[in-house]
């Protein structure tokens, strides 16, 4: 199923290719608990930015691995490259336009993130 989401004013448009029934991650780290982020990750080809990368900043932190993507007029984050799966790219389930049929939301440790990553490092691996 392809899925199109946008940050909140629409400068930043994309689609992303996942399952009708999707099973997202809830994080408890510090960003993802601020910001209530729903993790869906995806290969990149899966991924694709149709509108806005002039408008995106990047904003990176502790190691500099992940690559959090949001719009400069909004501040929204809708999807970024993440430290768990740097080949993949993480969509922000709450910024999607089109709903999934169902959704089974997983709840990640990211607070204790070395002990748990190899729950979701597969994510962005083509299947």
């Amino acid at each position: 199923m392809i899925y199109q989401g946008s940050c909140h004013c629409g400068a930043i448009t994309f689609e992303v290719e996942a399952p009708e029934h999707l099973e997202v991650d809830e994080c408890n780290c510090s960003i993802c608990s601020k910001s209530g982020y729903l993790h869906l990750i995806v290969p990149k080809n899966k991924f694709k930015l149709l509108s806005g990368e002039d408008n995106l900043a990047t904003y990176t932190f502790q190691t500099g691995v992940a690559k959090h993507k949001f719009c400069k007029t909004c501040g929204i984050k809708s999807f970024y490259i993440p430290r768990s799966n740097p080949d993949g790219v993480d969509v922000n389930v709450r910024c999607l336009e089109t709903l999934p049929k169902s959704m089974k939301i997983e709840q990640f440790d990211g607070i204790n993130w070395e002990e748990n990553v190899h729950k979701v490092a597969h994510k962005s691996k083509e299947i």
